[in-house]
């Protein structure tokens, strides 16, 4: 899918565990709000794609590219699912994740702003004088 990398933030959801001591009504209260958030984002045209993840899946690393079951991280820190929003700001993509109805049970929204180019390369670029 083709977007404006300028106005690309992603918001990852970290925290799996967040309606753990929650009633099934407050889960559910909690989850409506979810799909009212969700379809706003959708509604005012600031969304660019979306998912939950499940909980398991494969960690490859080294250079050996070794396979093992994953995620690693704790629960809380675990990703649970992603937004890429529009946004014409940090500011505007930060006010977005602020309206999450999952906050107050510990679920946490991290911000990044998509790049253009892997900062990696820009790296690498500018060690050989090119860009």
């Amino acid at each position: 899918m083709k977007h404006d990398h300028q106005n690309a933030y992603l918001l990852l959801f970290r925290g799996t565990d967040w309606h753990r001591g929650l009633s099934i009504d407050e889960v559910r209260d909690v989850m409506s709000r979810w799909e009212a958030w969700y379809g706003g984002v959708v509604e005012a045209g600031n969304m660019i794609a979306a998912s939950p993840l499940e909980n398991e899946g494969k960690l490859v690393s080294g250079k050996n590219k070794e396979v093992a079951d994953g995620p690693f991280a704790e629960s809380k820190e675990t990703v649970g699912g992603f937004f890429m929003v529009n946004a014409a700001s940090m500011e505007e993509a930060v006010e977005l994740a602020k309206a999450c109805p999952a906050l107050p049970y510990g679920l946490t929204v991290e911000v990044r702003p998509a790049a253009d180019v892997c900062p990696s390369s820009r790296v690498a670029s500018a060690a050989h004088g090119t860009t």
